[in-house]
């Protein structure tokens, strides 16, 4: 691990006022130590059990997110731990996000996550899907969780301009979206950009990027 490059990309990504998230995904627990001691607080997980595994074993001051797909029955178990779930791709899911906070007393912060890569493997709401559900008077009874924008990912592709296309289309989606989602919601966060794009995504106006292997390579 070279600490360096994450006090550069701290750098490069704060310039654009964006929030830096050190997905630690497969990294050992010392790599993961070696990145909260150069003062990195907020790390992310694509697997339920690996954040609980390491929330337990890492400082309580860490601001974990999930990224990965959630399973419904496994959301009682992470509701109190994160402080923001990025991949609700369903109004049952989150139902059961606001059911279970509701239980715990805790309002959990949310993304939507919007499909846009042409990719059989990525999921989430097409946006002719999510512009429906936002019609849904049903979201406002939804008190214990906060809709906080939008989270996608480009292609897996060395097409620079198709990459740059699929992130400004998801700008766009979460522009129209605002207002249909504003209210008790502060949708404000635009969740897209990996090690092998962040770049492009801040360019066209990501507030998150989600980066793993460029920080403990």
């Amino acid at each position: 691990m070279r600490l360096e490059t994450y006090f550069q990309i701290k750098a490069e990504v704060e310039s654009k006022s964006a929030k830096l998230i050190a997905v630690c995904k497969n990294q050992s627990m010392d790599d993961v130590k070696k990145l909260y001691n150069a003062g990195c607080r907020v790390f992310a997980e694509n697997r339920v059990q690996e954040l609980l595994l390491k929330a337990k074993q890492l400082p309580d001051d860490i601001e974990w997110h999930l990224i990965g797909s959630l399973q419904k029955n496994k959301v009682k178990d992470i509701v109190s731990v994160v402080s923001m779930i990025h991949s609700v791709d369903s109004y049952e899911l989150a139902t059961v996000i606001n059911n279970r906070s509701v239980q715990i007393g805790k309002v959990t912060p949310i993304l939507l996550q919007l499909l846009v890569a042409q990719e059989e493997t990525k999921h989430g709401y097409l946006y002719s899907e999510l512009i429906e559900e936002s019609k849904k008077t049903e979201w406002m009874e939804l008190s214990h969780i906060s809709i906080n924008g939008i989270m996608g990912m480009a292609s897996f592709t060395e097409d620079k301009d198709q990459i740059r296309a699929e992130f400004r289309l998801l700008k766009k989606y979460f522009t129209n979206l605002k207002d249909n989602f504003s209210g008790q919601n502060q949708f404000n966060q635009l969740s897209m950009g990996m090690s092998s794009d962040y770049k492009i995504a801040l360019e066209e106006g990501s507030t998150m990027v989600r980066i793993g292997s460029l920080l403990f390579q």
